[in-house]
C-alpha cells in the first residue's frame, strides 16, 4: 500500500492542542499532510458575519499558521479560495490524496456540505476520516442515546452523558508535523457567484478574495485579508488566536476562587475593561481552545478547592454543558431549530415581524412581514441602540462595536425585543446576533433566543428583565451606561437609566437634551445640546401587554408544526385584539400576514435567514397534531408556569 497522503481540512478547529481528528491524521503516518482551509463562498457573501467576526477568524487562522511553521517549517495553514464541493473533486486528482480528515460539524448547513464532500470523496477513492472534537460529548451520540430527540435541560444532557461514559481527556499538540507534498494547481479555478452578497454593506470596496486565483495574490495560500474582502476596518477589542486563547486559560485557572466558585448569574453584566466572565466563548466558536481543555482544567480546580466549590448549571463546567445542550438539539433539528415554523418544540407565538416561508423548502426565506409600521421601528431603534433606554442601548451599542455582550445583557436585550417589550419575533433578534457577535454559533445563538423568548427551554414568561431596575442593581452609578452612551456621560446619577426624568436645567448642565427619537437621518445635536431619544415606550405597560399576549399563545398551546401554524390558520385560535398580527381569520403560514403589510410598507428584505438555505431538505412535520396533544416533550408545561406565579405573585 502506498503511504498515506493526507489532507487534512481545518474548519472550527483552528488549534493544535487536543484535536482528536488532527491526532487521526497523524495516526495515520502519513508521506504528506496537507493543512487547508477551502475560502466558502456561502460564509463570504450568504451568511451574516459582521466584520468584527471577519476579524477574529483572520486572527486565528493566522496564529494556527504561525503554529504549524514552529512544527515544520515547509508548512502552514494553505488557504485555497474556491467552494470546497468545487475544489476537492480536483484537488483529489491534482495532489494524489488518499485521505481526507476532518472535525464533524453539526450546524445544519456544514452537515449538508460535508455530506456532499463526502460523497465526492468516496467517489475519488479518498478515504474520510471525521473525528468529533467541538464538544464535550459527540452531539450525534447524544442524540442518539437520547431516543433520536433534541436535548431540552441540562438535566438531560448529564443523564445521557452517563451513559455515553466520561468526558474525554485532552490529548496533547503535536511535536511535529509531515511534510506538505507538491502543491500544483493545474486546474482552473470557479470564480463563485456574488449575488446576493448579504454582507455587502460592511464593505467599502469590491470583495476581491477570489480574484487572484486559488492560491491568491501572492500565490502561497495565504490568510486572505480585510482588504481583499473589502471590509471596513473592526472595531472590536477581542483578537483571535490559539495562543491568546491559551494564556488566557492560565490566567483564569491561576484564579483559583474565580475558577472554583465562578456562578454566572452573579458576574456583572456591567463589568468592562475587564469584563467579569471568561471571554472564552469566541475561541470555542472557531476552536481555537478545546471545550475538553477548559472542562477537565476547570474541574480539577473545583475537585482541589477547600471552599464550596459552584456546580453546575450556574458553574463554569455548567456553562459548557448549556453548550453541549443546544449542540444536541440542534443536531436532532437540523434546519428547523432555527426558526419557529415546522419546529416541534419550539411554541407558537404571534409576533410582530415574523418570518416569511418558503413553503417550498419549509425555511424562512431572509424576509419578515412588516405587520405594524411601529414595530419596524421599534425593531429599528432596537438594533441601532437609541430605545431611549440607556441600559438596552448601552449594550447593544457595545454588541456593534465590540462584538461581544455579557451573557445577562443578552439576556435583557432579548426579553426585551421579544415578551418584555417590543413582542417582536424571536428570530429577528436572532439575525442581529449572528451578524455582529463575534462568538456566534448558530446552536447557542438560536437556543438562548428561544429561550429567553419562552418559547423553547424556559417557560417562566412572567419574569422580565427591567431596563432601569436590573442594571441598578450592579452599577448605581451607571458608568456601564457612561461608556457606551457618551452623550448621557454627565447626566446625574439618579437619573442615569430614566433620563426623560431629569429636569430640562439638569439635562442642559450635563449637555445633552432628551428629546425625538435619536433617527441617524436627523441631526444629533441642538446647539451645543447632545439629542438622546425618549423611550419609545411605556415599559411597565409594553410589559403587561406583552405578559398577556404570551400567556394567551401558551393558553392556546400550538408549537411550530401545529397544522394550523403551517397551514395559516392559526388566527382563528387568537382575537383580533390580541397583541400581534392576530385580526382576522386567516394569516399566512409561520404566523406571517398573508402579503397584508402595514401602510406604505414593503416586505422587509433580512440578510440572510437565521439558518442557511443552501442545499435544504424540509424536516418532517406532523399536520395530524391536535390542540390536546402538541407539546414537545422536555418543555415546561404552562400549569407548571401558572402555578409558580400563583405561588410567587405576578411582578
Amino acid at each position: 500500500m502506498p503511504a498515506p497522503r493526507v489532507v487534512y481540512w481545518f474548519r472550527t478547529d483552528l488549534r493544535l492542542h487536543d484535536s482528536p481528528a488532527l491526532q487521526a491524521a497523524l495516526d495515520l503516518k502519513p508521506e504528506c499532510l496537507y493543512p487547508i482551509w477551502t475560502w466558502d463562498p456561502h460564509y463570504v457573501y450568504r451568511a451574516r458575519v459582521g466584520v468584527n467576526r471577519w476579524q477574529f477568524l483572520l486572527d486565528c487562522q493566522n496564529d494556527l499558521s504561525k503554529g504549524i511553521t514552529k512544527l515544520n517549517g515547509k508548512s502552514k495553514l494553505f488557504v485555497l479560495r474556491e467552494a470546497p464541493q468545487t475544489l476537492f473533486p480536483k484537488l483529489f486528482r491534482s495532489w494524489r490524496i488518499t485521505h481526507l480528515v476532518f472535525e464533524k460539524d453539526t450546524d445544519a448547513y456544514a452537515k449538508d456540505r460535508d455530506r456532499e464532500v463526502v460523497r465526492i470523496a468516496q467517489e475519488a477513492g479518498v478515504e474520510v476520516v471525521m473525528r468529533s472534537g467541538r464538544t464535550l460529548w459527540d452531539s450525534d451520540e447524544i442524540v442518539k442515546s437520547h431516543g433520536g430527540k433534541p436535548t431540552m435541560s441540562i438535566s438531560q444532557v448529564q443523564a445521557v452523558g452517563a451513559k455515553l461514559g466520561p468526558i474525554a481527556k485532552p490529548i496533547l499538540a503535536p511535536t511535529s508535523l509531515s511534510d506538505p507534498g507538491d502543491m500544483k494547481l493545474d486546474f482552473e479555478q470557479e470564480q463563485p457567484g456574488q449575488v446576493p452578497d448579504v454582507n455587502a454593506k460592511y464593505r467599502k470596496d469590491e470583495e476581491r478574495s477570489y480574484d487572484t486565483g486559488i492560491a491568491g495574490p501572492l500565490g502561497n495560500f495565504s490568510v486572505p485579508t480585510l482588504e481583499e474582502l473589502g471590509l471596513k476596518p473592526a472595531t472590536t477589542p477581542h483578537r483571535g488566536g490559539e495562543s491568546i486563547a491559551l494564556a488566557m486559560l492560565d490566567t483564569i485557572i491561576a484564579n483559583e476562587d474565580y475558577t472554583a466558585t465562578f456562578e454566572k448569574p452573579k458576574t456583572a453584566p456591567t463589568a468592562f475593561e475587564p469584563q467579569a466572565t471568561t471571554l472564552m466563548s469566541p475561541y470555542l466558536h472557531f476552536g481555537a481552545i478545546s471545550v475538553r481543555l477548559i472542562y477537565h482544567r476547570v474541574d480539577e480546580v473545583v475537585k482541589e478547592y477547600k471552599g464550596k466549590a459552584s456546580q453546575p448549571p450556574t458553574s463554569l463546567t455548567g456553562q459548557l454543558l448549556f453548550r453541549d445542550m443546544y449542540f444536541a438539539a440542534q443536531a436532532a433539528l437540523g434546519y428547523r431549530f432555527g426558526q419557529t415554523y415546522n419546529n416541534d418544540h419550539c411554541r407558537f407565538v404571534p409576533w410582530h415581524l415574523p418570518s416569511k416561508i418558503d413553503e417550498k423548502t419549509g425555511l424562512i426565506t431572509g424576509e419578515h412581514d412588516i405587520n405594524d409600521a411601529s414595530a419596524e421601528e421599534m425593531f429599528v431603534r432596537w438594533r441601532e441602540g437609541r430605545t431611549g433606554f440607556p441600559w438596552i442601548d448601552a449594550l447593544m451599542r457595545q454588541l456593534k462595536h465590540e462584538g461581544w455582550i455579557h451573557h445577562l445583557g443578552r439576556h435583557a436585550v432579548a426579553c426585551f425585543l421579544t415578551r418584555g417589550g417590543c413582542y417582536i419575533s424571536w428570530e429577528r433578534g436572532a439575525e442581529v446576533f449572528e451578524e455582529w457577535l463575534v462568538d456566534h454559533e448558530a446552536a447557542s445563538n438560536i437556543g438562548n433566543w428561544q429561550w429567553l423568548s419562552c418559547t423553547a427551554f424556559y417557560a417562566q414568561f412572567y419574569r422580565c428583565y427591567s431596563p432601569i431596575a436590573f442594571p441598578k442593581k450592579w452599577d448605581q452609578e451607571g458608568a456601564f451606561v457612561r461608556r457606551f452612551v457618551p452623550e448621557l456621560r454627565s447626566l446625574p446619577a439618579k437619573y442615569i437609566y430614566e433620563p426623560w426624568k431629569a429636569p430640562l436645567q439638569d439635562q442642559r448642565a450635563a449637555g445633552v437634551l432628551v428629546k425625538g427619537k435619536g433617527d441617524p437621518e436627523h441631526q444629533q445635536k441642538e446647539g451645543d445640546y447632545a439629542l438622546y431619544p425618549k423611550p419609545m415606550f411605556d415599559f411597565a405597560e409594553r410589559r403587561e401587554i406583552c405578559i398577556q399576549g404570551i400567556k394567551k399563545a401558551y393558553r392556546v398551546g400550538m408549537y411550530g408544526n401545529h397544522e394550523k401554524v403551517l397551514d395559516g390558520s392559526w388566527r382563528e385560535m387568537f382575537d383580533d385584539d390580541a397583541e400581534g398580527p392576530t385580526e382576522g381569520r386567516k394569516g399566512g403560514p409561520g404566523g406571517t400576514t398573508a402579503g397584508q403589510q402595514a401602510d406604505g410598507m414593503e416586505a422587509a428584505k433580512d440578510d440572510a435567514p437565521v439558518t442557511p438555505k443552501r442545499g435544504v431538505k424540509r424536516g418532517p412535520s406532523s399536520p395530524k397534531a391536535t390542540l390536546s396533544s402538541k407539546r414537545a416533550k422536555g418543555q415546561e408545561t404552562i400549569d407548571g408556569a401558572f402555578k409558580k406565579m400563583k405561588r410567587k405573585g405576578k411582578k
